[in-house]
């Protein structure tokens, strides 16, 4: 008796990643899961096919994807699996076992990127925002910085341009003010530390040269929306780096083209703002 082909099996994992929940796969996601340190294993059943990549590159943003590979035995075309990296850029690409362990895939999402400003640039293209060559390193270059200098003259001075130059860089682009992206590189490395058993407010926010645990709480829900209280139960970076774009689209932070990119087809009404230049007019007091 001819026995059916294997299928794709998908689950998500959530705070605090005890348990694979089953879903029907990436569509199910909801856009609320890409904020709250959710992540989705895919067990392949097979080559990824075009309509699973499809699925996968749509996938809500702020979800990291864990696929495991099928055997080798049903791998029919491996240069589909270059194609599948490429377009839905997995968290992690793990070796076949027929069940995954919650504890394990705990550990994995626990661990930061060994190059995090790398990381939040090529994730940034994964979103759709499609910068120049020079424009990534700019970016790459400032997150980079955010973990020693504390002001954008003192970044612009590190870049050889003024600080005006670098504002009306970014202003040119639609993206948001050299300002936030500094401050969200110290505020995306103190999630990461306060992630850890060990860690708390007032120790990391020290270390990061805020004044006190209080200065760090208020940066953090004017950037992300939420209090460190929230950080220590969810893991990884994506959903933070998630939380920012949307506060920022919120705000007024990017463009129209960027809203478009963002948005996959159009901004969510909260992200629009109307008026005369948005970005240009805050300029100055954001920069």
């Amino acid at each position: 008796m001819p026995t059916s082909p294997p299928t794709d099996q998908f689950y998500l994992i959530r705070p605090p990643y005890r348990i694979l929940v089953p879903v029907a796969g990436p569509e199910s996601l909801l856009p609320a899961h890409g904020l709250d340190g959710s992540a989705l294993v895919w067990c392949m059943s097979d080559s990824p096919s075009p309509g699973s990549i499809h699925q996968l590159r749509r996938r809500p943003g702020g979800v990291p994807l864990v696929a495991i590979l099928p055997p080798a035995d049903r791998v029919r075309r491996p240069q589909d699996l270059f194609g599948f990296v490429d377009q839905c850029r997995p968290h992690s690409l793990l070796p076949y076992h027929e069940q995954p362990n919650p504890l394990d895939l705990r550990t994995l999402l626990a661990e930061p990127p060994g190059d995090l400003p790398g990381a939040v640039v090529e994730y940034l293209a994964w979103r759709g925002l499609v910068l120049d060559l020079g424009l990534r390193r700019t970016v790459r270059r400032i997150l980079e910085l955010s973990s020693e200098l504390r002001t954008v003259s003192g970044v612009a001075r590190s870049l050889f341009m003024s600080r005006r130059a670098l504002g009306r860089r970014f202003m040119k682009e639609g993206l948001p003010v050299p300002s936030h992206w500094l401050q969200f590189g110290r505020v995306l490395r103190a999630v990461l530390a306060l992630q850890r058993p060990e860690a708390t407010l007032m120790g990391v926010a020290f270390d990061l040269g805020y004044s006190d645990g209080f200065s760090l709480s208020n940066q953090m829900k004017r950037l992300l929306g939420i209090r460190p209280r929230h950080v220590s139960a969810r893991l990884g970076w994506e959903w933070v780096v998630e939380c920012w774009i949307q506060e920022e689209m919120r705000d007024g932070g990017f463009g129209p083209a960027c809203l478009r990119a963002l948005s996959r087809g159009g901004a969510p009404p909260s992200a629009v703002h109307s008026g005369p230049g948005s970005q240009e007019g805050e300029l100055k007091q954001r920069a």
